[in-house]
Protein backbone atom coordinates (compact mmCIF):
# COMPACT_ATOMS: atom_id res chain seq x y z
CA UNK A 1 0.00 0.00 0.00
CA UNK A 2 1.42 3.59 -1.05
CA UNK A 3 2.01 6.08 1.71
CA UNK A 4 -0.64 8.55 1.59
CA UNK A 5 -0.30 11.94 -0.28
CA UNK A 6 -1.38 15.06 -0.07
CA UNK A 7 -3.57 17.25 3.44
CA UNK A 8 -6.24 14.27 3.38
CA UNK A 9 -3.20 11.61 3.66
CA UNK A 10 -1.15 13.98 6.30
CA UNK A 11 -4.25 13.96 8.22
CA UNK A 12 -4.94 10.57 7.99
CA UNK A 13 -1.66 9.56 9.22
CA UNK A 14 -1.88 11.83 11.89
CA UNK A 15 -5.10 10.61 13.31
CA UNK A 16 -4.10 7.64 12.98
CA UNK A 17 -0.78 8.41 14.99
CA UNK A 18 -3.09 9.93 17.43
CA UNK A 19 -4.95 6.71 17.92
CA UNK A 20 -2.42 4.75 18.32
CA UNK A 21 -1.75 7.14 21.42
CA UNK A 22 -5.07 6.59 23.37
CA UNK A 23 -6.76 3.62 21.58
CA UNK A 24 -5.30 0.03 22.49
CA UNK A 25 -5.73 -2.45 20.24
CA UNK A 26 -5.84 -6.20 20.87
CA UNK A 27 -5.51 -9.16 19.00
CA UNK A 28 -5.92 -13.08 20.11
CA UNK A 29 -4.46 -15.61 17.64
CA UNK A 30 -3.80 -19.40 17.45
CA UNK A 31 -0.83 -20.70 15.95
CA UNK A 32 -1.26 -24.35 14.77
CA UNK A 33 0.13 -26.78 11.83
CA UNK A 34 2.37 -30.06 12.38
CA UNK A 35 5.33 -30.67 14.58
CA UNK A 36 8.69 -28.92 13.22
CA UNK A 37 6.76 -26.42 11.08
CA UNK A 38 8.44 -23.72 12.80
CA UNK A 39 5.42 -22.11 15.57
CA UNK A 40 7.45 -21.93 18.35
CA UNK A 41 10.37 -20.14 16.67
CA UNK A 42 8.13 -17.96 14.69
CA UNK A 43 6.60 -16.60 18.16
CA UNK A 44 10.33 -16.28 19.23
CA UNK A 45 11.36 -14.36 16.49
CA UNK A 46 8.39 -11.84 16.90
CA UNK A 47 8.78 -11.69 20.69
CA UNK A 48 12.35 -11.56 20.65
CA UNK A 49 13.57 -10.78 17.19
CA UNK A 50 16.19 -13.58 17.65
CA UNK A 51 16.58 -16.89 15.72
CA UNK A 52 17.08 -19.88 18.10
CA UNK A 53 18.45 -23.47 15.87
CA UNK A 54 17.16 -25.84 18.19
CA UNK A 55 13.87 -24.54 19.58
CA UNK A 56 12.43 -27.64 22.01
CA UNK A 57 8.76 -28.94 20.44
CA UNK A 58 5.96 -27.87 21.77
CA UNK A 59 4.41 -30.48 24.46
CA UNK A 60 0.17 -29.10 24.53
CA UNK A 61 0.66 -25.19 24.76
CA UNK A 62 2.21 -21.87 25.01
CA UNK A 63 0.87 -18.72 25.57
CA UNK A 64 3.20 -15.58 24.71
CA UNK A 65 1.94 -11.72 24.96
CA UNK A 66 3.78 -9.25 22.71
CA UNK A 67 2.74 -5.30 21.69
CA UNK A 68 3.38 -4.03 18.32
CA UNK A 69 2.61 -0.57 17.29
CA UNK A 70 0.08 0.34 19.84
CA UNK A 71 -1.57 -3.60 19.50
CA UNK A 72 -1.44 -6.19 22.25
CA UNK A 73 -1.10 -9.91 20.76
CA UNK A 74 -1.89 -12.76 22.64
CA UNK A 75 -0.56 -15.83 20.59
CA UNK A 76 -1.44 -19.54 21.39
CA UNK A 77 1.44 -21.89 20.38
CA UNK A 78 -0.28 -25.08 20.01
CA UNK A 79 1.06 -28.43 20.15
CA UNK A 80 1.52 -30.46 16.60
CA UNK A 81 2.08 -33.50 17.59
CA UNK A 82 -1.15 -36.14 16.61
CA UNK A 83 -2.12 -36.15 19.92
CA UNK A 84 -2.63 -32.66 20.38
CA UNK A 85 -4.40 -31.74 17.32
CA UNK A 86 -7.71 -32.33 18.86
CA UNK A 87 -7.18 -29.44 21.54
CA UNK A 88 -6.38 -26.87 18.45
CA UNK A 89 -10.51 -26.00 18.04
CA UNK A 90 -10.75 -25.23 21.49
CA UNK A 91 -7.99 -22.31 21.63
CA UNK A 92 -8.97 -21.17 17.76
CA UNK A 93 -12.37 -20.70 19.13
CA UNK A 94 -13.12 -16.45 19.48
CA UNK A 95 -9.39 -15.69 18.19
CA UNK A 96 -9.31 -12.92 15.53
CA UNK A 97 -6.84 -14.89 13.39
CA UNK A 98 -5.79 -18.89 12.98
CA UNK A 99 -2.24 -19.16 11.95
CA UNK A 100 -1.33 -22.26 10.25
CA UNK A 101 2.46 -22.72 10.01
CA UNK A 102 3.67 -25.51 7.66
CA UNK A 103 7.45 -26.60 6.78
CA UNK A 104 7.68 -25.60 3.01
CA UNK A 105 10.38 -26.86 2.71
CA UNK A 106 8.71 -30.44 3.47
CA UNK A 107 7.24 -31.13 0.65
CA UNK A 108 5.84 -34.65 1.60
CA UNK A 109 4.32 -33.37 5.11
CA UNK A 110 2.23 -31.05 2.81
CA UNK A 111 -0.83 -33.04 1.88
CA UNK A 112 -1.51 -34.25 5.87
CA UNK A 113 -1.08 -30.35 6.57
CA UNK A 114 -3.56 -29.63 4.00
CA UNK A 115 -6.21 -32.58 5.60
CA UNK A 116 -5.73 -31.64 9.10
CA UNK A 117 -5.97 -27.74 8.10
CA UNK A 118 -9.27 -28.62 6.10
CA UNK A 119 -10.89 -30.67 8.78
CA UNK A 120 -10.21 -27.40 11.56
CA UNK A 121 -11.66 -25.23 9.64
CA UNK A 122 -14.74 -27.51 8.40
CA UNK A 123 -15.45 -26.67 12.95
CA UNK A 124 -19.04 -24.51 12.73
CA UNK A 125 -17.30 -22.82 15.82
CA UNK A 126 -14.36 -21.57 13.71
CA UNK A 127 -16.60 -20.22 10.75
CA UNK A 128 -15.57 -16.63 9.28
CA UNK A 129 -12.17 -16.88 11.33
CA UNK A 130 -9.31 -14.98 9.05
CA UNK A 131 -6.95 -17.60 8.12
CA UNK A 132 -2.57 -16.99 7.61
CA UNK A 133 -1.05 -19.48 6.10
CA UNK A 134 2.79 -19.33 6.50
CA UNK A 135 5.13 -21.25 4.40
CA UNK A 136 8.06 -20.80 6.30
CA UNK A 137 11.67 -22.24 5.67
CA UNK A 138 11.68 -20.79 2.56
CA UNK A 139 15.54 -19.79 2.99
CA UNK A 140 16.09 -24.01 2.09
CA UNK A 141 16.50 -25.40 -1.45
CA UNK A 142 13.27 -26.73 -2.87
CA UNK A 143 10.89 -25.01 -0.29
CA UNK A 144 7.78 -24.29 -2.24
CA UNK A 145 6.51 -20.38 -3.26
CA UNK A 146 2.51 -19.32 -2.57
CA UNK A 147 1.25 -20.35 -5.49
CA UNK A 148 2.19 -23.82 -4.82
CA UNK A 149 1.32 -23.72 -0.67
CA UNK A 150 -1.90 -22.90 -2.08
CA UNK A 151 -2.76 -25.51 -4.66
CA UNK A 152 -1.38 -28.14 -2.53
CA UNK A 153 -3.10 -27.24 0.29
CA UNK A 154 -6.49 -26.59 -1.60
CA UNK A 155 -6.83 -23.09 -0.33
CA UNK A 156 -8.66 -21.99 -3.10
CA UNK A 157 -11.77 -24.11 -1.65
CA UNK A 158 -11.67 -22.21 1.58
CA UNK A 159 -14.83 -19.84 0.40
CA UNK A 160 -16.55 -18.81 4.16
CA UNK A 161 -13.01 -16.34 5.27
CA UNK A 162 -10.56 -14.36 4.40
CA UNK A 163 -7.20 -16.51 3.28
CA UNK A 164 -3.69 -14.91 2.90
CA UNK A 165 -0.73 -16.91 2.40
CA UNK A 166 3.05 -15.83 2.82
CA UNK A 167 6.37 -17.56 2.53
CA UNK A 168 8.79 -16.93 5.15
CA UNK A 169 12.24 -17.52 7.04
CA UNK A 170 12.36 -17.74 11.07
CA UNK A 171 16.05 -17.97 10.64
CA UNK A 172 16.28 -15.47 7.91
CA UNK A 173 13.31 -13.31 9.49
CA UNK A 174 12.03 -12.76 5.77
CA UNK A 175 8.30 -11.48 5.51
CA UNK A 176 7.98 -11.60 9.19
CA UNK A 177 7.41 -7.76 8.63
CA UNK A 178 4.48 -8.17 6.28
CA UNK A 179 3.43 -11.15 8.32
CA UNK A 180 3.06 -8.60 11.34
CA UNK A 181 1.16 -6.12 9.26
CA UNK A 182 -1.06 -8.56 8.40
CA UNK A 183 -1.56 -9.43 11.73
CA UNK A 184 -2.12 -6.20 13.42
CA UNK A 185 -4.58 -5.41 11.04
CA UNK A 186 -6.54 -7.82 12.18
CA UNK A 187 -7.10 -6.33 15.99
CA UNK A 188 -10.29 -5.17 17.14
CA UNK A 189 -10.19 -1.87 18.77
Amino acid sequence: MAPPTGLFGWFSSLLDWLRSLFFKREMELSLVGLNKGGKTTFVSVLTTGQYTEDMIPTVGFNMRKMTKGGVTIKMWDLGGQQRFRSLWERYCRGVQAIVFVVDAADADSVPMAARELHALLERPSLKGIPLLVLGNKNDLPGALGVEQLKEMMNLKALTDREVCVYSISCKRQSNIDVTLDWLTRHAKA
